[in-house]
């Protein structure tokens, strides 16, 4: 599942709202690095449009390929160390980026967004997890049609929200193409 959707199912309206204020959108040539590893980053994305490709250079290994709804940058804001992949654009891409440290100011300055902000990253990480151990070969042998888990694996809570976060999507999406 779209990493996007987990955070527009927890967020508000107006949420969505103040990021649409304090983000930007921007065109990503196809061969840019959006992020290299080892470097520091300041900025959480989210893919609109496009391919990027995530790969671990030491190894000169890709690890995935990211396109519409994905959320880069989640991980080197939970944790201040560098990251340890290398994110480039496969294709012409179109990103929102969200500055890091208006993000935590509005984290510290608003309560109920950080419980709901934090709530959905620790989701889609439980997702990614579950996922991970699954393809692993730990646990029940899981089959996958695609990278991400189908609607009926995720738990009752994220499966209510779908219909709401597709919604905010789609406002997002249009909102920022200006209709």
């Amino acid at each position: 599942m779209k990493k996007i959707l987990f955070i527009l199912g927890e967020l508000t309206d107006q949420d969505l709202d103040w990021f649409l204020y304090v983000g930007r959108k921007e065109k990503i040539a196809a061969g840019t690095t959006l992020i290299q590893e080892g470097f520091q980053i300041d900025t959480l994305y989210i893919v609109l449009t496009g391919k990027l490709s995530v790969t671990i250079d030491k190894i000169g290994k890709e690890i995935a390929q990211l396109d519409s709804g994905e959320v880069v940058g989640e991980i080197s804001f939970l944790d201040a160390r560098p990251p340890l992949a290398t994110v480039r654009a496969l294709t012409n891409a179109l990103i929102f980026s969200i500055p890091k440290q208006q993000l935590q100011q509005k984290i510290a300055a608003d309560s109920g967004f950080a419980a709901r902000f934090y709530r959905a990253i620790a989701l889609f990480m439980a997702d990614r997890m579950r996922s991970t151990v699954a393809l692993l070969g730990y646990g029940e042998d899981v089959e996958f049609a695609s990278p991400f888990q189908v609607v009926r694996d995720l738990s009752p809570s994220v499966v209510e929200h779908l219909p709401m976060a597709r919604h905010r999507l789609e406002t997002l999406v249009k909102r920022l193409r200006g209709f």
